[in-house]
This record gives structure tokens, C-alpha cells and sequence, in this order.
């Protein structure tokens, strides 16, 4: 028998069970980017194996899956806004595990970037009803750290994704790399649609009645009128540029630069991204829900702060002339580097009714995505290539230092963005 609404809703509030969801949610979210993150340590073997050049890697990791990821966002925010998320996301988890295994079957450079596009395509509808279904299971006053444990899937997989790729390949080869993450996520699908139910829409908001869908035309009207949420889209992306490059290229470089090998590479950043990323998602989400009742600039105060506190820990990184001073220098900055999330996600869904919070988070993310994934690996890749003439196999490190520049330009779209935060609140 179907539940009746107020027994969903019942459901929907029950803290052991919201527990429950984001637990759920949050593993859905670490095989997102490992599937997303791993051609990175994969980079150097699929470079020997298929002939590629470093543009050619950038596009296969940011150009490829950003561009098809940000654009599927839309119509995916659209449908999760108007059905049942959870179905959502469960066919998106099962296409994107099929392509990631199709990527271990490519044998060209146009075959594994058509299975990129698969993946980036899928993997669409893996974040927007994300957001909106944790919004729906969390009273405001705790969305901004449940939206930020749902990003520790960030750190989580980008970590096992860096070190499982380093350590399979080496065992085995990248293609089963690529095979075995595939059908991990095939079987993580039916426990998602099985265990997780859909809530009530703005419940938390004083709903009786799941909150009404809106059109894509009153969506973009409504945002069309908050400027803090394009600032906040856009400083994302910025951010992206170089962050997205940096998880991308950083193995290559420190292979390049300090000649460790695969494996010891795979286990270094993955012991990196893991901690600092999941201190630092935790921090700006607990920052801002503490600070946001002295006003909502916080969540765009914090973000700026933490950009800027980050440059020059990560220049003495990339200009550091052995390995372990690398670590030591990049586990503050790969902290500060992702404390924006929490609080930006969390801000999104605060700047637009219930009803609107898938579709807005897919423009939020189309922007970001756009900018930041689509650029910032390819940007990075070229850049090594053109001075490869004068710097050898130094040019990567040089084009990385030209790409941080990008944190200072984010950090000044943040802080224009808290101006308008307390106005722009829904």
C-alpha cells in the first residue's frame, strides 16, 4: 500500500532516517567523482597506451564531461522539480556506471571521448535533485552541513578515485580500472531506489501539500532578479578553473616533477584530497550556519576569506622542490580551496521556493561547470603544451602557478556577491 502524505511526511522528518538518506546520497555522490576524477591518475598510462597529447587529455577530462554535464543539468533540473527525484538519480547512477565501463573499452581517442560525454551526460542528474531531496529532509538551520556532507563525495571520491586508480592500474591495467568502478555503481543503483523515499516538498517551509513546480520561464525570472545568485555561479566557476584543473593535472605533475611513481602519486593525493577536502567541507558548512544570524553575507564572506588565505600555500607547493614539502604545503589549501561549497549550495536553495530548487541548482551548476570543468583542465593542458619549448617537463608546474590566479578573481566575485546575500534570501 502507498503511503499517504502525511506519512511521507512523517518519514521525511525522522532524524534517524534523514541520517539514513544522506548516507545514501553521499555514496551515490563519492562515485560520481570517482568516475569523474579518475581518468586524472589514469592520464599518464591512457597517454602511453593511446598516443594522446595534453590538450587532447585536458578535453578528455574537464571539455568532454563538463560540457555535456552542464547542459543535460538543465532539462534533468527541470524533470526533478516536477517528479520523483529518487527514480532520477537512480537511472542517472546506473547510465553513468555503463559508460565509465564503456571508457575501459575505448581504443581511441575519439571512442573514449565519446564515452566521457556519456558519462558527463549521466552524471547530470547525479547533484540538482540531489540538493533539492537533502533540502527537503533538513530544517534550514541544518542545510548548509548536510549539503556539505553530501559534497564530501568531492574528497571521498576524488580521494578513492586518485588512489583505487593508481593501485588497479598498476596491478592490473587503466581499463579495468574503469571496468570494475563501472560495476560497482550498477550495483549500488538498486539499493538507492529500494531504501530511499521521496519527500514532501518544502515541508520545512510549512508545505501540508508537496510546493508546486514552477516553469523554466518563472524560474529564470525569479533568479533574473538576484544578482547574488549569478555572482555566486560565476565565482564558483572561476574557482573551478583552477580547481578542476589542479585535480585533473596534479598527478601528472607530481610524477613529472618529482618522480614518484604511479601508485605512490595515486596514494599522496589521495591521502591529500581526503583530508583536507572532507576539514574543509565540514568547516564552511559549520561556519556559515553559525554566523548566518548575524547576517547572510557570511555566505559569501567565507568563501572570499578562504580563497585568499590559500595562494600562497598552494605557490610554495608548486614551487617546492621535493615531494613531502609539497604535501605539508597543499593540505591547508586543499581545505580552504573547497570550503565554498557548503555554503554555496546551501545559498541556492535559500533563494528560491521550494518548488524551484532542483532547476536552479542546474543552472548553478551549468554555470559552474561551464566555466570551471569545461576550462579549467583544457586551459591548463594547452598552456603545458605551449611551453613545453622552453620549460621541458617543468611546464606543467608553470601553467598550474598561471591557472591560481584564477582563486583571486573568485575570491572578488564572492565578495561582491555578500553584498546582496540578505536581500536576495527567499
Amino acid at each position: 500500500m502507498n503511503e499517504s502524505i502525511a506519512e511521507a511526511g512523517a518519514r521525511t522528518r525522522s532524524r534517524g532516517y534523514a541520517i539514513y538518506v544522506l548516507a545514501i546520497l553521499l555514496l551515490v555522490s563519492t562515485l560520481n567523482f570517482i568516475d569523474r576524477i579518475v581518468i586524472g591518475v589514469l592520464a599518464g598510462p591512457i597517454k602511453a597506451d593511446l598516443g594522446l597529447s595534453d590538450t587532447q587529455l585536458g578535453l578528455l577530462g574537464g571539455t568532454a564531461f563538463g560540457l555535456f554535464y552542464a547542459a543535460f543539468g538543465i532539462p534533468i533540473g527541470w524533470l526533478a522539480d516536477r517528479s520523483n527525484r529518487v527514480w532520477i538519480m537512480t537511472g542517472a547512477l546506473a547510465f553513468w556506471s555503463v559508460f565509465t565501463a564503456l571508457c575501459g573499452t575505448a581504443q581511441s581517442f575519439s571512442q573514449l571521448f565519446l564515452a566521457r560525454i556519456g558519462v558527463g551526460v549521466s552524471e547530470a542528474g547525479g547533484s540538482a535533485p540531489g540538493y533539492s531531496l537533502i533540502s527537503d529532509y533538513f530544517p534550514p538551520s541544518q542545510r548548509a552541513r548536510a549539503l556539505a556532507v553530501f559534497s564530501f563525495g568531492i574528497p571521498i571520491g576524488s580521494g578513492l578515485g586518485l588512489a583505487l586508480g593508481g593501485v588497479i592500474t598498476t596491478m592490473v591495467d587503466w581499463r579495468v580500472t574503469f571496468l570494475v568502478l563501472g560495476l560497482f555503481g550498477l550495483l549500488v543503483a538498486p539499493v538507492l531506489r529500494a531504501t530511499v523515499r521521496e519527500p514532501i516538498r518544502g515541508a520545512f517551509e510549512g508545505h501540508a501539500q508537496p510546493a508546486p513546480a514552477h516553469s523554466a520561464r518563472e524560474v529564470l525570472a525569479t533568479l533574473a532578479r538576484k544578482p547574488a545568485f549569478w555572482a555566486l555561479s560565476f565565482g564558483g566557476g572561476i574557482s573551478g578553473i583552477a580547481g578542476y584543473g589542479l585535480i585533473f593535472w596534479m598527478p601528472s605533475f607530481i610524477m613529472r616533477s618529482f618522480g614518484l611513481t604511479l601508485v605512490d602519486t595515486s596514494l599522496f593525493l589521495g591521502a591529500l584530497v581526503f583530508i583536507g577536502g572532507i576539514s574543509g567541507m565540514w568547516a564552511g558548512g559549520w561556519l556559515v550556519d553559525r554566523l548566518a544570524h548575524r547576517g547572510k553575507a557570511a555566505y559569501g564572506i567565507v568563501p572570499a576569506i578562504a580563497f585568499l588565505l590559500l595562494l600562497p600555500f598552494q605557490v610554495g607547493a608548486l614551487l617546492a622542490s621535493s615531494a613531502v614539502v609539497a604535501f605539508l604545503l597543499l593540505l591547508l589549501p586543499e581545505a580552504l580551496r573547497v570550503m565554498w561549497l557548503g555554503p554555496g549550495i546551501s545559498a541556492v536553495q535559500h533563494m528560491v521556493p521550494p518548488g524551484m530548487r532542483a532547476m536552479a541548482s542546474a543552472i548553478f551548476l551549468l554555470i559552474n561547470n561551464l566555466v570551471g570543468l569545461g576550462l579549467g583542465s583544457l586551459l591548463i593542458g594547452a598552456l603545458s603544451d605551449a611551453l613545453a619549448v622552453h620549460y621541458g617537463t617543468e611546464s606543467l608546474r608553470y601553467a598550474i602557478l598561471a591557472a591560481m590566479s584564477f582563486y583571486a578573481i573568485a575570491a572578488i566575485v564572492f565578495f561582491f556577491a555578500s553584498r546582496w546575500f540578505d536581500r536576495d534570501w527567499e
